[in-house]
């Protein structure tokens, strides 16, 4: 008897994580748009979405997804949407948002990321309509991945390693081509005058925060380099699209040292130097604080690892790079730039007035954005585009506490910050 329940335990067990295994289907299977109209016309499966039209907050969602193996589900999907896209471009200005999910999330009709996504693209649009006499079209892109692998509560948070390699893998191939195609979109009439101009905003939460970084960091250090001296000018350091936002982001502050070294070898920063990557991670967030570590002891185990010591112009750093191997970026104390608290007095800031904010910055200063101050730990040059921001958990009490009011307002100043001409 005891022999046979040996032999079939293992089956059983297999068998509940089989049925336990999250929806791999593709959730926005029509490729027309919708003109989203509730309650009666809510447009969940398509992949491009009209909201609020003829309001002042009124927006374009597309969704693209992709796969376990980091190949797009249809390309169809992504070409309905970049065809969409490319048509508007060539008539208005548009703002593009990219937003990409991470841990226990995915394209799903009703997922909360979706929904805290739409939240920000009707309140982008509301600034726009009130800055700008000719407002850019508001468009906001939903890249969806299987960010969820078994819908079993608490037996998914055993998924956490899991799901990294498999955000990178999203990022490193059909992420990679979404939003290069979504650049170049934005870059459709940019050579022209005023008023068409477009911008391109990516942000990436958790697991998203990896893919992103994963498909965009050897393009931040192509163009940074670019920037750069030794040639016959030096231009402001260039970004991917106009600004990269990674919230609460799980990977490995070894993988950001270079992006660190490059921008601190460079000693000064012209005054209309924008922001280009900025990372901020909850010092409540303990997945990336705990789990994480946890799960990188094992992983760089057989790994050789040397002592880093830098001092680029003047600002020394010291650090062993087996710890920052093993720590998530927004935890490892050497390569934090700045930290962000709730303001101790609410002053309205006027989003008009951001940019001056930014450019007047000083090293070791605090930065006021309403409700928020960005407070500089002096370690890097004032306007430096690549911040590492240790966020307060009175505003992102956790991992996955990104949607609050005060973070939204303080995304909003970033956006305008790098958006504006």
């Amino acid at each position: 008897m005891l022999a046979s329940i040996q032999r079939t335990l293992p089956l059983v067990v297999l068998a509940l994580l089989l049925s336990a295994c999250a929806s791999n289907n593709i959730y926005r299977s029509s490729y027309t748009s919708c003109e989203v109209k509730p309650p009666q016309q809510l447009c969940n499966t398509n992949s491009i979405q009209y909201h609020e039209s003829g309001t002042d907050q009124d927006y374009l969602i597309g969704f693209v997804e992709i796969d376990d193996q980091g190949q797009l589900r249809d390309r169809a999907q992504m070409q309905a949407l970049l065809d969409e896209l490319y048509n508007m471009a060539s008539k208005e200005s548009l703002l593009i948002n990219v937003f990409v999910h991470g841990w226990h999330h995915n394209a799903k009709p009703g997922d909360s990321n979706i929904e805290g996504f739409e939240k920000i693209l009707g309140q982008l649009s509301k600034i726009e309509h009130a800055q700008h006499p000719k407002p850019r079209k508001v468009v906001g892109v939903y890249i969806g991945w299987r960010g969820e692998s078994i819908d079993v509560p608490v037996i998914n948070n055993l998924t956490f390693w899991e799901r990294k390699n498999t955000a990178q893998d999203v990022g490193h191939l059909g992420m990679a081509e979404v939003l290069l195609r979504l650049e170049e979109i934005s870059n459709v009439k940019n050579t022209q005058l005023p008023p068409v101009k477009s911008r391109l905003v990516v942000i990436g939460h958790s697991f998203g925060g990896a893919a992103v970084y994963s498909a965009t960091s050897q393009i931040l250090a192509d163009r940074f380099v670019d920037s750069r001296g030794d040639k016959n000018f030096v231009d402001t350091a260039k970004g991917f699209g106009d600004l990269v936002v990674l919230l609460n982001p799980a990977f490995e502050a070894l993988s950001y040292a270079p992006l660190y070294d490059l921008a601190q070898a460079r000693c000064s920063y012209f005054d209309n130097q924008q922001p280009r990557l900025v990372i901020l991670t909850s010092e409540g967030d303990w997945a990336t604080r705990y789990a994480f570590p946890a799960g990188r002891i094992f992983s760089t185990l057989l790994e050789q690892h040397d002592q880093i010591n830098r001092n680029e112009c003047k600002r020394p750093v010291s650090y062993g790079e087996g710890s920052a191997d093993r720590t998530a970026v927004g935890h490892f104390t050497p390569l934090i730039t700045h930290e962000l608290h709730p303001a101790e007095h609410m002053k309205a800031t006027a989003y008009g007035d951001v940019r001056n904010i930014w450019s007047q910055q000083q090293p070791g200063g605090t930065m006021q954005f309403g409700s928020t101050e960005l407070v500089s730990l002096n370690r890097t040059v004032a306007r430096n585009p690549y911040l590492n921001v240790r966020v307060d958990k009175r505003l992102i009490k956790d991992h996955n506490d990104i949607f609050r009011e005060e973070i939204l307002e303080f995304l909003r100043s970033l956006i305008v910050i790098s958006t504006s001409d």
